[in-house]
């Protein structure tokens, strides 16, 4: 995979973040980074697992500003699976200013996912609640969100890009237009109108692939149930109110997801 830099940073610091963390940088300010988060990378360390992820990646890419005050704060967290853009404030008044445009929900954010079947209609709506699935019983999973009336407010608008066929299969690109940031929400939202994503272990079904994937990592099962390794959703636009005017940044879609497109 290539790398993309903002400004020019020199050979070795490319090499040492190539050894952390692969992705691309899509703009730069005194006040954010914005960088393209490819998948599997996960956003930030957890569970004191010792892994590249991109949070270090960013931190070397800009050892300069971290020896100087720089105090970094990822705004848009993305899954381990979900590829795409990921905004990363640099100091903490700029974390505070940009938490409150999204608090506001003034920032506008647009996803691309590949989902099983052929949707009825071209655009539709789902405003369902969601709530984590072990609130309202007993859950494996925990990380599980379900649709229940007892849940968050939640609104998700989606737009038919393109649909297609695969050795014989309906599916459909679809780009999702999340009005809340509920965990899982464009996810969920999705499998409840009755086209899953493609890849999503946790949402495909009951969660049985999640726990099966957890028990036997991948499997030749697994790949002819969900096709693919991940899920097939990223994050292809993120615009913000900033400096009295609009700042917007794309990712095309990842090269796995437009090869399963390709066929």
């Amino acid at each position: 995979m290539a790398l993309g830099f903002a400004g020019n940073r020199g050979k070795g610091a490319a090499m040492i973040l190539h050894a952390i963390a692969d992705f691309h940088v899509l703009g730069e300010s005194d006040d954010w980074i914005v960088v393209n988060k490819p998948a599997p990378l996960i956003v930030h360390p957890a569970n004191g697992k010792v892994e590249p992820n991109l949070l270090g990646g960013v931190e070397t890419l800009l050892m300069y500003e971290m020896e100087n005050g720089a105090a970094l704060s990822i705004i848009t967290r993305l899954d381990r699976e979900t590829s795409g853009v990921v905004l990363i404030a640099k100091h903490r008044d700029a974390a505070r200013d940009l938490s409150r445009i999204f608090e506001r929900r003034e920032a506008r954010k647009e996803y691309l996912a590949i989902v099983h079947g052929w949707p009825k209609f071209d655009t539709w709506t789902s405003d369902a609640p969601i709530l984590r699935a072990g609130e309202v019983g007993p859950s494996p999973i925990w990380l599980r969100q379900m649709v229940h009336p007892e849940g968050r407010e939640c609104e998700t608008g989606f737009w038919v890009e393109r649909r297609f066929l695969r050795e014989g299969r309906e599916f459909a690109l679809v780009r999702c237009f999340p009005k809340t940031g509920r965990m899982h929400q464009i996810r969920v939202h999705l499998a409840h109108s009755g086209y899953p994503i493609v890849g999503d272990k946790l949402y495909s079904g009951d969660g049985a692939e999640y726990m099966e994937w957890m028990r036997d990592d991948w499997t030749p099962a697994l790949q002819e149930r969900l096709l693919l390794r991940r899920h097939a959703l990223h994050a292809a636009m993120l615009g913000i109110p900033w400096g009295g005017r609009e700042v917007a940044w794309e990712a095309g879609l990842a090269a796995d997801l437009a090869e399963f497109m390709a066929g």
